[in-house]
């Protein structure tokens, strides 16, 4: 406010002038910064910030990628949605990365939050990809398995056992 004092001061004061020449100013600043981002400098800049600087802050990548995901920005798959197999039946889970060696990392989420889990090292074979959304899969966790159907109807290459 006390960049627009001056200017506010030149104005009739029935017009509150500094909280709007405030606003004013800070929608100006977003908008130079949101087209100084956009051209080819800005952009280097952001990613050279982004690598040298937020990636060095824990779980930054992590909430990054999920929010992009969530805004259905990236196709990248951080958090593949699954069925694992229990000897209790399936509990809808996230395949977070897969070793190679017939092993795979799984974060099976607790209801109604799905960010609170548990991480688990598991078998492949128990663990089943569903083709559907990433944000389908949350919406079935956190309503207290509300959809669980559609999870269980998109099961990737499990035909042959449910017949």
């Amino acid at each position: 406010m006390g960049l627009v004092a001056p200017i506010a001061m030149l104005l009739p004061d029935t017009i509150p002038a500094e909280t709007i020449l405030s606003l004013l100013l800070v929608l100006l600043i977003c908008f130079v910064v949101g087209v100084a981002v956009r051209s080819r400098v800005g952009q280097v800049a952001r990613e050279s910030m982004e690598t040298g600087l937020f990636e060095r802050i824990p779980g930054y990548a992590l909430i990054r990628s999920l929010t992009q995901q969530v805004a259905g920005k990236t196709a990248e798959s951080v958090w593949k949605p699954a069925l694992v197999e229990t000897k209790d039946g399936f509990v809808p889970a996230f395949m977070i990365e897969e070793f190679g060696d017939g092993r795979c990392t799984v974060f099976i989420p607790s209801v109604p939050t799905p960010l609170a889990g548990s991480i688990l090292v598991l078998e492949r074979k128990l663990v089943h990809p569903v083709n559907v959304a990433f944000t389908d899969a949350l919406k079935v966790i956190s309503r207290w398995g509300s959809g669980a159907k559609e999870l269980y109807a998109a099961l990737e290459g499990m035909e042959s056992s449910r017949e």
